[in-house]
C-alpha cells in the first residue's frame, strides 16, 4: 500500500517508493538523501500544517507539507 509521506505513522520506518514531482523537486530531494529506495521515518509533525521532521540515514530534515505529499512511501 502506497501513501504519501505526510500520512506516514510517526517513528515507523517507511521506504520511498517514488517521488511525484518534476525534475527540480526530485533533484533537490536527492541532495538530501531522499531517493526511491531510501528508508526514513517521520519524527514529528509541525502544528497548524507546519513542516514534518524526518530522519534519513541519521540526518534530520524539515520538509514542508507540500513537498511531503509528493513523496510516496510504503511500509
Amino acid at each position: 500500500m502506497h501513501s504519501n509521506l505526510e500520512q506516514a505513522e510517526l517513528r515507523l520506518p517507511v521506504r520511498i517508493s517514488s517521488i511525484d514531482g518534476g525534475h527540480e523537486v526530485r533533484a533537490r530531494l536527492a541532495t538530501m538523501g531522499l531517493l526511491p529506495g531510501a528508508i526514513l521515518s517521520v519524527l514529528n509533525r509541525g502544528p497548524l500544517g507546519g513542516p514534518l521532521l524526518v530522519e534519513v540515514d541519521g540526518t534530520r530534515i524539515a520538509l514542508g507539507r507540500g513537498v511531503a505529499r509528493k513523496v510516496l512511501v510504503e511500509p
